[in-house]
């Protein structure tokens, strides 16, 4: 989950600790943004650097569990999304400290990834989308990868050696997601019922992430209108309800551009918890 750094970043922390062998890892804001322009009051500011095809901006990059997994021991992740080990994650996701994460309305990002300065670095560009919340920050943007996803910024042959550095220098650049054949999902989280209301929402080209997500009931208290729902952790959104819900419901979304989305009856009368309901809705 992202919630430990990995391995060699402790091992290199533990080295500043004593003073010795770390030097290739130390954490210089200072320096990384002055080589891109940026100003030191830009550092922990996102909006510029997760515009569309932005200007290159130096980052650094750690990866977690397996060394060709997804990331998480659960193929999941803080941003809720399950199996991210198979289409159209394919282990290609990424944790993303605040600024990439955005106290969650970061999840589903796509990003732009490449190393050049390790001499394992292929220069190659790879995309990752932002699965998952960093804890523990080495940089000001800081993508701690998994295993496959960093290894793939590697040289042929030297995916091992790669993320044996532990600790690398990688530039960045947002991107349009693109989830060919998939209509925008959502899934009904566990321990819905008629009260209380919870769901992930997935699959969104563009943009990728949600800001807003409401509700519509089909009849009751609720009919007829569209209620807020409140984020609750990542990209899952709830409603706790003072009546009894009417479904089938129908969701809005709106994600970063401002762009709005109406999924018109997609969870149906007879909706159960832990399933998943696919839309004919996407962004274009």
């Amino acid at each position: 989950m992202g919630t430990l750094p990995s391995l060699a970043v402790l091992l290199s922390f533990l080295a500043l600790a004593v003073g010795g062998g770390a030097a290739d890892v130390e954490y210089d804001a200072t320096t990384d943004l002055a080589t891109s322009g940026a100003g030191a009051g830009d550092v922990w500011n996102s909006s510029e650097a997760t515009k569309y095809w932005g200007p290159w901006t130096p980052a650094r990059a750690t990866w977690y569990g397996q060394p060709e997994g997804a990331g998480p021991d659960d193929n999941g992740g803080a941003c809720g999304f399950k199996h991210v080990n198979r289409y159209p994650f394919m282990s290609m996701g990424s944790c993303g400290n605040q600024p990439l994460f955005k106290d969650g309305k970061g999840c589903g990002s796509c990003y732009k990834i490449r190393c050049r300065k390790d001499r394992s670095c292929s220069g190659r560009t790879e995309t990752v989308i932002i699965t998952d919340m960093n804890y523990y920050p080495v940089a000001p943007f800081h993508f701690d990868l998994s295993g496959t996803a960093f290894g793939r910024l590697a040289k042929p042959g030297l995916n091992d050696k790669l993320r044996h550095s532990g600790i690398i220098d990688i530039e960045f650049t947002r991107v349009p997601c693109e989830f060919p054949g998939l209509k925008i999902g959502f899934h009904v989280e566990e321990y819905s019922n008629p009260v209380y209301f919870a769901v992930l929402v997935e699959y969104e080209d563009g943009d990728g992430d949600v800001v807003q997500v409401d509700l519509m009931e089909s009849r009751g208290p609720g009919g007829g209108r569209w209620t807020r729902m409140r984020e609750s952790w990542g990209s899952i959104w709830r409603l706790d309800s003072n009546h009894r819900l009417q479904a089938p419901f129908s969701i809005r979304i709106r994600n970063e551009s401002g762009k709005t989305l109406v999924a018109n009856k997609v969870i149906p009368a007879n909706w159960r918890p832990n399933t998943f309901y696919r839309s004919f809705v996407q962004y274009s």
